[in-house]
């Protein structure tokens, strides 16, 4: 990852901590607690050029993620073309593509997103949780002779992607096509965009098939649910469907993939509250696995910063003067680490329960898939601690690498050990 300078430099507060250099990746809350502290809206030049204001204090970050003047719409940004090219997924050049629940506003938003909700509602996500726990155990046994794994790649990783392929109906002989384009997306998100445009349009081209094939022969899945709906009057374009479907992919399994990796971490890096999730298992108590992936979440999140918004109109915020088309990012990783707001926020404490943290967002783009998320987070968690309750890491912390970007924050490997399983 670059250097980068950040730009301005609050007077007489000693230099701005270096941000987006690889050892900021590693461990970026020092960096955030200086911004909260001494430049808590702060505007720097970002890795790919653009120039961006950094929320980082809770109560502001909570103001921005709901505050309807920052647009989620590239549209409003006042950069050159050059630069609006920079803010999204890559690959996601076509208009088509660009028509989803991440980056459009009301009156729009509200009707995709109504459409989607009915798929994430919490029934609908208790039948699902079987398929899940099926899942995560036939993951765990595919390396459990082996005494060694590595918890991204084997498990963090194929995951969500299946279960996500499930729930949109992706036939299971066609998952591993997707595990591929996901695989590509996951590993260069920051990175080579060619191969990244390639999967991406590779993905798309297939969803626009799947699409087809469930309007001639609808299932009990998502997809058919999206085709059903908008026959019925809700007027969703084929294209829309489709986009549709990209973005829960999309945002659906990287998210889960660093909650279970960064979650897992977490614990083996903090032992005492990692053997007192084991103890509660052990009991039989699910409630210290409920507060536990929460505070997870809170600790060291799956998403560092909130995805882009644009100002349409002049605004202050945290003090700062924000003009008309200036990108907006608010970092979660910093507002839920605000000692404003959480009591020793750098302590991992499983059972914290005063916890409205902002991994999930807030305001109408709260993340639609929190529930399945949770599950997934849930089922996968306790699954490994029950399993496998010598679980160790087989790296040295410094040794491991997190994966370059802007949005997402997760390690590129969890390598680990453990002995045979409990019976």
């Amino acid at each position: 990852m670059p250097h980068h300078q950040n730009t301005p430099e609050p007077a007489s507060e000693g230099p701005v901590p270096e941000l987006f250099t690889w050892e900021f990746a590693t461990d970026p809350y020092p960096a955030y607690a200086w911004l909260r502290e001494h430049s808590p809206v702060h505007r720097t030049t970002l890795p790919s050029g653009v120039e961006a204001w950094l929320v980082t204090r809770y109560a502001d970050a909570r103001q921005a993620l709901a505050d309807q003047r920052l647009s989620k719409d590239p549209a409003h940004h006042s950069g050159s073309a050059h630069a609006k090219g920079k803010t999204g997924i890559p690959g996601e050049r076509k208009a088509d593509l660009m028509t989803h629940l991440l980056n459009i506003d009301p009156p729009d938003h509200t009707r995709l997103r109504r459409l989607v909700s009915k798929a994430f509602t919490p029934r609908t996500v208790a039948e699902f949780a079987p398929r899940v726990q099926e899942l995560t155990d036939r993951l765990i046994d595919a390396f459990l002779e082996e005494g060694e794994a590595d918890l991204i790649h084997d498990f963090a990783f194929p995951l969500p992607i299946h279960a996500i392929c499930d729930l949109l109906g992706v036939p299971r002989e066609d998952q591993d096509d997707f595990r591929d384009w996901a695989g590509m997306m996951i590993r260069h998100g920051g990175g080579p965009r060619g191969g990244v445009a390639r999967s991406v349009k590779k993905m798309r081209n297939y969803l626009a098939e799947l699409i087809h094939r469930k309007r001639e022969e609808p299932g009990d899945d998502l997809i058919s649910g999206l085709i059903r709906a908008s026959d019925h009057g809700e007027h969703l374009t084929e294209n829309e469907a489709a986009a549709m479907a990209f973005i829960l992919l999309f945002a659906g399994f990287e998210t889960t993939v660093n909650l279970i990796g960064n979650g897992v971490y977490a614990l083996l890096r903090n032992p005492e509250q990692r053997e007192r999730l084991q103890r509660a298992l052990d009991e039989g108590d699910t409630e210290l696995l409920a507060t536990g992936v929460e505070e997870l979440l809170r600790y060291d999140g799956p998403v560092e910063l909130a995805t882009w918004r644009y100002a349409t109109e002049a605004l202050t915020l945290g003090g700062q003067d924000i003009a008309v088309g200036d990108p907006v990012l608010v970092v979660l990783a910093a507002a839920d680490r605000d000692p404003e707001r959480f009591g020793d926020p750098d302590t991992l404490d499983l059972s914290r329960r005063d916890n409205q943290h902002l991994g999930y967002g807030h305001g109408i783009h709260y993340c639609l898939g929190a529930p399945l998320a949770r599950l997934e987070g849930q089922t996968a968690i306790a699954t490994l601690l029950r399993r496998l309750p010598d679980l160790r890491l087989a790296a040295e912390p410094d040794d491991l690498r997190w994966r370059g970007g802007l949005i997402m924050r997760g390690l590129r490997t969890l390598p680990v050990q453990f002995g045979t399983e409990r019976k």
